[in-house]
């Protein structure tokens, strides 16, 4: 409202003076002109608060000149809050060089309002999951200019952007019965075979399953630990604190994973279990050859299209198909937002999920 850029002016009847109120920094401050007697008229009050109401524009005028343009705000960002994770910065990159950057860089962060970022996102040929994340790394943009002070704490007006299908699939999981899985296997060669395995028995996401090393397996007692994760060829932590697990090994994965160490040349405790000739064992195969592979044996065994994380998926199927109760699979899948009830009685269930583990390793490897 103009009053609010401007500034205005009230007498108070009680003791005749004319005072001038305006607003700066969220509160709102007065200044007395004059009294009733100087001024007789509220337009002659007016014109006498001429020099406060230049400037209280001119002081609004400069405020909202200010605000960091996206360019300079990500800059920041990258610098101040970025998160430390390896995979999480890829991600919110990628989505800013890709998409933000391109759109709104040259604007101040004050023109990024719901009405053209809600359009906007609608006119991205991108999966609703992709027009979240972009909106939520906006949404974070604001709020780290207002933690900044560069603009004022103020409702997010990333909030009131709404997108359609947000929470709905483009695709349906994959997941492979027992017949599909054997008839997959079967074309995969070493290390390869050994790591879709792992993956089928244990739920793995790929980019743990990479980064086992040889130390990580407890031979005597029959455990594998999941202590790390690989993105993009670069070691970091596990994707959530619950995924951080030992987990129970069945006899005959145990003896899988003995005979893959006794043929591999990279056999230490410290070497990677699936180590790369091509990088002399220095890392892991890669997540685009691993892919690669899974592709074609998928294909060659008349299953069609298949992704590495198809094998978390199948390890969540059969866990449903061997009966085990919602409590132990919440654990065994090691899902962070595991709600407190699963978290209590999945702890106490060790030796339910030893058994679980079990028969989904034993239709693994069932006629092997």
């Amino acid at each position: 409202m103009q009053r609010h850029r401007s500034g205005s002016i009230a007498l108070d009847r009680r003791i005749k003076t004319w005072h001038f109120f305006w607003w700066e920094n969220g509160a709102r401050r007065s200044k007395r002109i004059g009294t009733f007697h100087q001024y007789p008229t509220k337009a002659s009050a007016w014109r006498a608060a001429k020099p406060l109401r230049d400037a209280v524009q001119t002081q609004t005028q400069v405020s909202t000149s200010t605000a960091p343009t996206v360019n300079t705000l990500v800059e920041q960002y990258r610098q101040e809050k970025m998160p430390q994770r390896f995979s999480t910065q890829h991600g919110y990159n990628a989505w800013l060089n890709n998409h933000i950057i391109p759109k709104w860089g040259e604007c101040e962060i004050t023109d990024v309002q719901a009405r053209p970022v809600e359009l906007w996102l609608h006119s991205l040929t991108l999966a609703p999951k992709s027009r979240v994340a972009i909106r939520g790394l906006l949404g974070i943009l604001w709020d780290f200019a207002m933690w900044r002070g560069d603009v004022p704490t103020q409702r997010n007006p990333m909030e009131l952007v709404t997108i359609k299908g947000a929470t709905r699939r483009m695709s349906k999981p994959r997941s492979l019965t027992v017949e599909e899985f054997q008839r997959f296997i079967v074309h995969l060669g070493e290390p390869f075979r050994t790591m879709a395995l792992l993956g089928v028995c244990f739920g793995l996401r790929i980019s743990e399953a990479l980064a086992l090393k040889w130390s990580d397996v407890d031979w005597l007692n029959g455990k594998l630990c999941v202590e790390r994760g690989i993105v993009r060829q670069h070691v970091g932590d596990v994707k959530t604190t619950e995924s951080r697990k030992q987990l129970s090994t069945d006899s005959g994965l145990l003896e899988l994973m003995k005979r893959w160490k006794q043929t591999t040349q990279f056999s230490g405790q410290e070497d990677w279990m699936f180590a790369s000739p091509v990088q002399i064992g220095r890392l892991p195969w890669s997540y685009p050859r691993v892919w690669g592979v899974f592709q074609k044996a998928a294909s060659d065994a008349g299953i069609g299209k298949l992704g590495t994380h198809s094998m978390r998926h199948t390890y969540r199927a059969w866990l449903d198909a061997v009966g085990t109760p919602i409590a132990v699979q919440q654990k065994l899948m090691r899902h962070a937002d595991i709600r407190t009830t699963m978290n209590v009685y999945g702890d106490v269930v060790t030796d339910d999920m030893t058994v679980a583990s079990r028969k989904v390793a034993g239709l693994a490897l069932n006629g092997m």
